[in-house]
């Protein structure tokens, strides 16, 4: 093999295994965050608007019931009575289907809706949408705040599980200070 091929063999490569981001951006802070009608693990739908008046934290993230999807949501379930005490609202967002979440929500004692975004355009419209190695499509790991009007508060990407629910609780803290 020539040197010339070696290293064209290892950009490829390199190229997919990388995530490739979804072609549309995500909602920048201050906009009008998209509208959801999704299910969640018991199959109750859930739109945006129910959540009018009321500060959302949207979190999406990857895969149920893979390491740190599961210690992200552990951490969301292990600071929910601060959320709930702060008047928010918690829901995660994955590309899995309602029987996915149904399982890891019992298995992790999720007490927040987990929402199907089976067809994948929650995660397009909120520009979180990433192709893994060309072969398949996952929400990558970040989370919105909302505020009571349905605008974009906060933007959150490239989360540390053990730690992001905690920096969104700070952050929520800040938003909402008189």
């Amino acid at each position: 093999m020539t040197i010339q091929f070696k290293l064209l063999t290892r950009a490829l490569i390199a190229a997919l295994l990388i995530a490739s981001p979804s072609a549309f951006g995500a909602p920048a802070v201050g906009q009008i965050a998209p509208d959801f009608k999704l299910s969640d693990q018991d199959g109750v739908v859930h739109t945006l608007k129910e959540y009018q008046g009321h500060w959302l934290v949207m979190y999406f993230y990857p895969k149920d019931e893979t390491p740190g999807c599961t210690t992200e949501a552990c951490e969301f379930r292990d600071n929910i009575f601060a959320y709930r005490k702060m008047g928010v609202s918690v829901v995660g967002v994955s590309v899995d289907d309602v029987d996915s979440h149904k399982k890891f929500a019992e298995h992790q004692h999720v007490p927040f809706p987990l929402l199907a975004d089976a067809t994948k355009s929650t995660a397009r419209d909120y520009g979180v949408l990433v192709k893994m190695m060309g072969l398949f499509e996952l929400a990558q790991r970040d989370t919105f705040i909302i505020d009571p009007t349905g605008k974009i508060a906060a933007h959150f990407s490239n989360v540390d599980p053990k730690t992001h629910s905690k920096d969104v609780l700070q952050s929520l803290q800040k938003l909402m200070a008189p």
